[in-house]
């Protein structure tokens, strides 16, 4: 018989190839509780013994008793079971188990136990582990979560999401308690879910359909181009432009999805997202993880506790607010972990002086953002706050935990882009943490600039750890280098303007192919050494739009000297005669057209003679540091031949025709030194007006820049209103479905209740309180007092009062006129967040109750009235021998009266002592088989005489026909 390939190894060995890290192999997390060792069983049972995979399994142990699950696992298991020992290295081909009463965590492969120090029932070892293997492996990490009560493992797959790990579930409905398979795919984060004997094949198909090609910077072209379409995807189907996060980032979360459709091709995918809307933006919800905690690496926060925020305080003007950003909030813990440390700060601090806070928290997504406002949290926040915060700052409910109203109010939660939407300013904390690390680096370096903008003098930057400024560190001083604690400096560079583009235009597309970047180069001189060297060789002069000479290159002083009086290296007056009005007609040429212009055959004089030479004026346009720059270039030409004299006659003829040409030249020259002269003069005049107009243009763009900053602040007010608005929108439509919810359950209840408040006027009624009190809608608002009723209830107002001062409750029943009885209760109005602010009052109607007391009653009576007319002893016992009834004929018998002997046992009461024990159990005999009879007796009668006498026993039953007493009767003669 054939034997088939295992393809798991194949699928290992490709991961390990793919990583190129030695020695790595996939470690798989599972975590179990309830019903967890059916679910393991199923797992592992599908395991083969070279599957070249690590398996942890947590569960949750009796910690008083012996650890009895590797036994257990290892008879359905191929693979070694062992149970862990403090320090043992994780190797392939192994199963192993966490010990009962530990907490277990995983450091560079090796196991470590810990002494659990929650109370039991507060422990989360499924998390704490997960959340270690997250940090210890990235991507190699694999969590499983199977059958279990509670939410223990939601946290911990966050963690492994956010290092690229896969999470896998066991479909709830074949879980036994399915409560931590449903906490973990609320989450969001899973990538397979399957029944517990599929989940192995389902990893096996995942693993072996990632593609081969792993991200890296090289992606080739066709590649490239089906990745621009997704994005182009995203960006139309989601409003949100991904093309400025790193490239490889996206590209494994896009991997990650072609895996789980089986889909190797990249193109292919393309298709997939076309044909499947709905797929583009469970991509989308891929690339927004938001994995974050309370008090995420605390020493940050004790940081902040300690040093930072009582500094921001003491700056603090009284009754002013304190105002901190919070980007990429994600679920909302940061930013309530900021608002708790600001409470705790100010209350050891300053207290009563009017300080508070205002943290604008936004993200991306939106269902991220409607989580963060509800405030509620699960129970595995115990791991990361303690537990005097959790009393502090949170109520506990059946649902989990829920942020207290002192805390909610401070935080105004918004769906944000933080590349589309204006900032928010004039802040005193940017908590921006792990958010820039998926960004590329000119995304960070505007976004840096960005959070410059919008913090005050001194403001505090925060960032994740792996995060730094880069080539912005010129706008932030280091507070903490190692925590990336930064205060905002006074710099002399003012950042660049920010470009973002809007939600559907065009970004500039990053080349994915390597490339050499280009260098900045602020040195003039060697940009223009650089610029000469690349296009000319001759001498030459760089020089402004104005003329200042910025750099000479080469020997120039054929063409330039030095002008007479005040040192002035503008080239219009160092020029040598002979050009000076052409090269200025030329050189504003250049200037106005920006082009390059040249001069030929120019002759200018030097040193006892005259040259030739052509002179290129060259206007800059490249390098962006010398746009707007001229080159000047002077090139000699070589001197031209002699020319060789020629006999003329009529030499005298020839002079007087060279004289009147040389008059004629004379005058020209004459007449050009005039308009040159006034030129300059109109050039002066000139340079004097528009000196003036650069006075006025300055006051002018100061202005400007005024109006901008206003604008930009406008702006920035507009979009808090904005969020503002949106909050109180969410929360007014989240009350008026409160307000449904509340009047639909108090009118279900068929109960009468009053709402009042302190001043005990009506604040809201139902409608079964119109039966009892004439109301109609306009009573809202006026003294209950006032109202009048059917009851007769005099003490109604003073047991009100009462109860408000007191706050103990009270209930009464009471009659109405009409016949009609009501169970009373009044009680304190307690709020949210547990102040007194009125009084509830409830009517029960109790008629078919008192109606049938009083039927019992009379039933009483008549059944009273029929054993004492009886002549016989009649006495009826409980199943535990107590007496219930007494008639008349027994007290004469007995000569004890019926209220001495109620509820006193009968055997210790009539039966003498040697017999009690004999007489008990004939009587528990009868009892137990409910069996009617007649039993003989000693019993002690009137006088204390024993006697033997013989009784009937009957055997009472309750109403589901299991014996609760008798009744034994004796006939007196």
């Amino acid at each position: 018989m054939s034997t088939k390939k295992t393809k798991p190894a194949i699928s290992v060995n490709e991961i390990k190839d793919t990583a190129s890290t030695p020695n790595k192999f996939p470690i798989i997390g599972i975590g179990a509780s309830a019903g967890g060792l059916e679910a393991l069983e199923q797992f592992l049972g599908n395991v083969p013994d070279n599957s070249g995979m690590a398996y942890v399994v947590i569960q949750h142990l009796d910690p008083t008793q012996k650890g009895m699950l590797p036994e257990l696992l290892q008879r359905i298991s191929k693979i070694k079971v062992l149970q862990v020992k403090d320090h043992m290295k994780v190797k392939p081909n192994c199963v192993y188990v966490i010990p009962p009463n530990t907490t277990m965590s995983i450091f560079k492969g090796i196991l470590h136990l810990f002494d659990p120090v929650e109370a039991r029932g507060m422990r989360l070892p499924i998390d704490f582990f997960l959340r270690s293997l997250a940090d210890d492996q990235k991507e190699f990490a694999i969590g499983v979560i199977l059958s279990g009560m509670g939410s223990d493992g939601s946290i911990g797959i966050k963690a492994i999401k956010e290092h690229n790990g896969i999470v896998l579930v066991q479909e709830p409905e074949t879980a036994k308690f399915d409560s931590m398979p449903r906490n973990a795919i609320d989450s969001g984060l899973v990538d397979i879910v399957a029944p517990a004997d599929n989940l192995y094949i389902k990893l096996l198909s995942f693993l072996n359909h990632i593609p081969t090609v792993k991200s890296k910077p090289d992606i080739d072209v066709k590649d490239k181009s089906a990745f621009e379409k997704i994005i182009i995807l995203l960006r139309t189907n989601t409003g949100n432009d991904f093309s400025l996060y790193k490239k490889n980032t996206v590209y494994r979360r896009i991997e990650r999805r072609m895996g789980i459709h089986k889909i190797n091709d990249i193109y292919s995918y393309v298709h997939f997202l076309q044909e499947n809307p709905k797929e583009v933006h469970i991509l989308f919800k891929e690339l927004m993880i938001g994995v974050t905690s309370f008090f995420r690496d605390s020493p940050v926060w004790e940081k902040l506790k300690e040093k930072v925020i009582p500094s921001l305080i003491d700056k603090l003007k009284t009754s002013s607010a304190l105002r901190a950003w919070v980007p990429g909030c994600s679920t909302g813990e940061e930013a309530y972990s900021l608002a708790i440390i600001f409470k705790e700060v100010l209350e050891k601090m300053r207290p009563n002086e009017g300080f508070s806070l205002q943290i604008f928290a936004s993200d991306l997504d939106s269902d991220a953002i409607d989580t963060a406002r509800k405030g509620l949290f699960s129970s595995n926040i115990v791991a990361d706050v303690s537990p005097k915060r959790l009393s502090r700052f949170f109520t506990k409910t059946e649902e989990g935990y829920r942020i207290n109203t002192e805390i909610r109010e401070t935080i105004v939660f918004a769906q944000h882009n933080i590349i589309m939407h204006p900032p928010f300013t004039n802040l005193d904390i940017v908590s921006c943490r792990n958010l820039l690390i998926y960004l590329d680096t000119e995304l960070q370096r505007k976004l840096l600039g960005l959070f410059y903008y919008s913090l005050n003098p001194d403001g505090i930057l925060l960032l994740g750890t792996s995060e730094t400024l880069g080539i912005q560190s010129h706008l932030f001083e280091q507070v903490n280098t190692g925590m990336k604690i930064y205060k905002r400096s006074v710099s002399r560079l003012i950042p660049d303007q920010f470009d973002f583009p809007s939600s559907f235009s065009r970004a500039k597309m990053v080349s994915i192919e390597n490339r050499i970047p280009d260098k900045t180069i602020m040195n003039i001189q060697t940009l223009a050494d650089q610029l000469l060297l690349q296009q000319f060789s001759p001498a030459g002069v760089l020089v402004n739009e104005n003329g200042d000479i910025l750099y000479i290159s080469g020997r120039t002083g054929k063409y330039l000297e030095p002008a007479v009086g005040k040192a002035n290296l503008n080239i219009f007056a160092m020029l040598r005669p002979g050009f000076q009005n052409d090269f200025a007609m030329a050189f504003r040429k250049a200037v106005m057209k920006k082009e390059s212009v040249v001069l030929h055959h120019v002759k200018i004089g030097t040193n006892g003679g005259s040259i030739m030479i052509n002179v290129n004026i060259h206007w800059i346009n490249k390098p962006e540091t010398l746009y707007g720059k001229l080159m000047i270039i002077f090139t000699d030409l070589p001197p031209a031949p002699a020319e060789i004299p020629v006999k003329k006659k009529g030499k005298n003829t020839v002079s007087v025709r060279e004289l009147e040409l040389e008059e004629e030249l004379q005058h020209a020259r004459e007449e050009m030194q005039n308009v040159l002269e006034e030129m300059q003069t109109s050039q002066e005049e000139l340079k004097s007006t528009n000196e003036e107009l650069q006075s006025t243009n300055e006051e002018l763009q100061s202005t400007n820049e005024e109006l901008t900053t206003s604008k930009e602040e406008m702006q920035s007010l507009n979009e808090e209103l904005q969020t503002v608005n949106a909050e109180l929108q969410s929360k007014v439509d989240e009350f008026s479905r409160v307000s449904s919810d509340m009047k639909n359950l108090l009118n279900s209840t068929d109960i009468a209740t009053l709402f009042l408040d302190k001043e005990l006027n009506i604040r809201r009624f139902t409608n079964q309180a119109t039966k009892i009190f004439k109301l109609i809608k306009s009573d809202i608002g006026r003294p209950f007092t006032d109202q009048v009723s059917n009851l007769i209830y005099p003490e109604l107002a003073d047991d009100a009062i009462e109860v408000l001062r007191t706050l103990i409750f009270i209930e009464k029943q009471i009659p109405a006129k009409d016949g009609r009885w009501f169970n009373i209760r009044i009680m304190p109005y307690r709020t949210f967040d547990d102040r007194i602010d009125g009084l509830v009052i409830t009517f029960i109607n109790i008629s078919d109750s008192k109606l049938a007391e009083e039927e019992l009653n009379e039933t009483l009576q008549g059944y009273r009235l029929f054993l004492n007319s009886s002549t016989d002893v009649i006495v009826k016992l409980s199943a535990d021998w107590k007496i219930q009834e007494f008639n008349l004929a027994a007290e004469k018998y007995s000569g004890k009266k019926r209220e001495d002997v109620v509820n006193q046992n009968y055997i210790e009461l009539f039966i003498p002592e040697p017999l009690r024990k004999k007489t008990q159990k004939e009587l528990a005999k009868l009892l137990e088989h409910a069996k009617n009879d007649k039993i003989k007796m000693q019993v002690i009668s009137a006088g204390d005489k024993v006697t033997e006498v013989e009784w009937s026993v009957n055997v009472l039953f309750n109403n589901l026909q299991i014996p609760s007493g008798m009744i034994i009767t004796r006939k007196i003669d």
